[in-house]
């Protein structure tokens, strides 16, 4: 949001010193979104309220394409029924798909390019859209590149014996490459695209401008920890949020892939639906830096395996001559009572524990119990009030729009990130001096992202200031901290 505030206010693609972390098409669809709106960034409440109206109306066209989808790679309205229900009540997709993330918007590009690609007929329209979508997809988020693989196969069976099949395999990777290319004159035309002298050498990053294809070298070479480590992401806070979607999801992609392995001829949508899920899971286990958020585009993937391997595996059973011969209730309400009872496993996430008697209860995804945004609008209500608008600040990411946006404005407000990084704010505002350094606005999270981020030291005079501090406001609810610290 940050950045998309930049587009509309400063028609810059970042008010810092853009250095192609990100392909920029998922916060110039928000600034898109946001600058016809009567209020604009302000129009839902505040910049975050803002972008996450629009995850919801991205979500809800995702379920139509993905509704659709399923059903027509299954056949079967089933597979697709089951697919969105887990799309839209995974407790992990709820914590998800709510949130402004990159992610979900590149899955939204991604399912409209496969929802193109299967059209009743294969058009030149429809080839020309999917790999425009595809294309928009990876200058969204560039992890869309471990899709791609599965798209160029679906494009190869969908248009073999086509009179016009030579034209199409060329068409399709021409409208994918417009989007990237456009991105890549962009820095071309910014000198930015190659570093200085060609030095890739990242112990010594190029010091006169910023460089798109250093950045993506040293992207390609961030390794951090592994997934499957009993400290990694899956342990500590994917299967906690839902451990029976991501368990059943993998297992559903492996049958997907058996399925569809053993006759590619006849069970394309398994082995399309398997390779999808089977490509980004690769992407997370193969030992580079994963983030919370990153198991997003994994959702989707793996709601529709589940969705086509329940079908089979239904249809499968109704073929066994003891089932055949039960009653229709019997054979509808046995699986059923089967999956309600493991959905209601205090395990699955849908329920939590609530105290040491055992009593269970919804899980909070899907009540609203903890008014965290609440906490925010105290803490910025009591920073307009107590601090002057010429302070020098270091705050939490989400606190941008609050304190650039709307009067009164705190020009000198800026996140940990960007002042330990952006040579501009590091070196000429702050000069790298904790004394130069006003006040903290700070939640718990921005304290562990602190000490994540520091592991060259490079955010040690933030530090230094947070101990020189004494605390001046601060919230608690569930186990969201929020706090101001003035330094002394």
């Amino acid at each position: 949001m940050q950045r998309a505030w930049s587009l509309v206010r400063e028609t810059s693609l970042s008010p810092y010193t853009y250095d192609y972390d990100h392909a920029p098409a998922g916060w110039i669809t928000l600034a898109g979104w946001v600058f016809p709106l009567p209020q604009q960034f302000e129009t839902f409440g505040n910049a975050i309220n803002t972008g996450r109206f629009l995850m919801l109306l991205v979500h809800v066209a995702s379920v139509y394409l993905l509704f659709e989808i399923t059903r027509r790679l299954s056949g079967s309205v089933l597979a697709a029924t089951v697919a969105a229900f887990f799309f839209n009540v995974s407790p992990i997709a709820v914590y998800y798909q709510r949130q402004v993330l990159l992610d979900n918007l590149m899955m939204f590009w991604l399912l409209l390019g496969l929802f193109a690609l299967l059209r009743r007929e294969t058009t030149i329209r429809s080839v020309f859209g999917g790999g425009v979508a595809l294309g928009l997809a990876l200058i969204t988020k560039e992890n869309a590149i471990f899709f791609v693989p599965s798209f160029i196969y679906l494009l190869y069976r969908r248009i073999k014996g086509s009179p016009s099949h030579r034209f199409l395999r060329t068409l399709w990777p021409f409208a994918a490459a417009a989007p990237i290319g456009a991105y890549v004159t962009y820095a071309l035309l910014k000198n930015e695209l190659l570093p200085s002298s060609f030095d890739f050498d990242l112990n010594n990053p190029p010091a006169d401008h910023v460089s798109l294809l250093y950045t993506l070298w040293w992207q390609l070479n961030r390794s951090q920890g592994n997934l499957l480590s009993h400290d990694g992401l899956l342990y500590t806070s994917w299967l906690m949020r839902d451990s029976f979607m991501l368990m059943a999801g993998f297992g559903a992609m492996l049958l997907c892939l058996w399925w569809g392995l053993r006759d590619r001829q006849r069970n394309l949508g398994y082995l399309i639906i398997g390779t999808l899920a089977f490509g980004y899971t690769f992407y997370l286990l193969r030992g580079s830096v994963v983030l919370d958020f990153y198991v997003t585009p994994l959702i989707p993937m793996f709601a529709m395996s589940i969705g086509m391997a329940v079908d089979r595996l239904l249809k499968a059973s109704f073929k066994n001559r003891f089932v055949r011969g039960a009653h229709s209730l019997v054979r509808v309400g046995a699986p059923s009572l089967v999956v309600v009872v493991l959905l209601m496993s205090p395990s699955s996430g849908y329920l939590v524990h609530t105290n040491t008697e055992g009593v269970v209860q919804i899980a909070d995804q899907y009540q609203s119990k903890l008014n965290l945004t609440k906490m925010q609008h105290d803490q910025i209500a009591w920073v307009r009030k107590h601090v002057p608008s010429n302070a020098r600040i270091i705050m939490d990411d989400d606190l941008w729009g609050e304190l650039h946006d709307v009067r009164p404005f705190y020009p000198y407000a800026h996140s940990h990130w960007n002042a330990a990084s952006d040579p501009d704010v590091r070196d000429k505002l702050f000069k790298k001096r904790w004394q130069n350094i006003d006040y903290i606005i700070m939640s718990n999270k921005m304290r562990k992202s602190m000490a994540t981020n520091n592991a060259d030291g490079r955010e040690n005079w933030i530090l230094k200031a947070l101990q020189n501090s004494d605390r001046v406001w601060s919230r608690i609810q569930g186990n969201i901290k929020l706090e101001i610290y003035r330094v002394q």
